[in-house]
């Protein structure tokens, strides 16, 4: 598909993954985080933070917000606690420190699901914003779901949104 126009130049955009998990643990395998933290690399970006938390909303919102503060971080990937289970909160999480949301990626992502897994694709509550000048992006924790986001919509996309938030 033709972009509206190209973009200025090629950039490499630092970037943090967040594995929001109940399960997961650094001993366990990670294998969306794991996947996140090779395609990011492969685009060429850097990865330059990594964790795993468990899907509580206090602490994934400290995590996003010390890594905010930070600064050597432009774009947040976040995976895992995106569905309707009690213990599915990154959502509520993430929504509550984004100043701006970008709803297209949510509704895109879902489309994009539906294609791949039919109806189910509704309970997807995949989300996408900023955050002071940090672009979220908060997927589905399946490693399909990371795949397909990652491909279709996120990593064609970095170099054109994350100047933008830098003004």
């Amino acid at each position: 598909m033709p972009l509206p126009h190209p973009d200025l130049a090629a950039i490499t955009v630092g970037c943090a993954v967040l594995t929001v998990s109940d399960t997961r643990t650094p001993a366990a395998i990670d294998k969306s985080g794991q996947l996140l933290q090779a395609k990011l690399p492969a685009a060429p970006h850097a990865v330059v933070a990594y964790a795993i938390l468990p899907d509580e909303p206090a602490a994934v919102g400290r995590q996003v917000q010390t890594w905010v503060a930070n600064g050597s971080m432009a774009v947040m990937v976040l995976n895992g606690g995106t569905g309707i289970a009690p213990r599915d909160t990154t959502y509520e999480a993430i929504a509550a420190l984004l100043s701006k949301t970008l709803p297209g990626f949510g509704e895109i992502f879902r489309q994009l699901s539906y294609a791949e897994i039919g109806s189910r694709a509704m309970a997807s509550r995949a989300i996408a914003g900023v955050c002071e000048s940090t672009l979220i992006f908060s997927l589905p924790g399946s490693s399909k779901a990371v795949a397909l986001a990652m491909d279709k919509l996120v990593l064609p996309e970095l170099v054109h949104l994350t100047p933008q938030l830098r003004g």
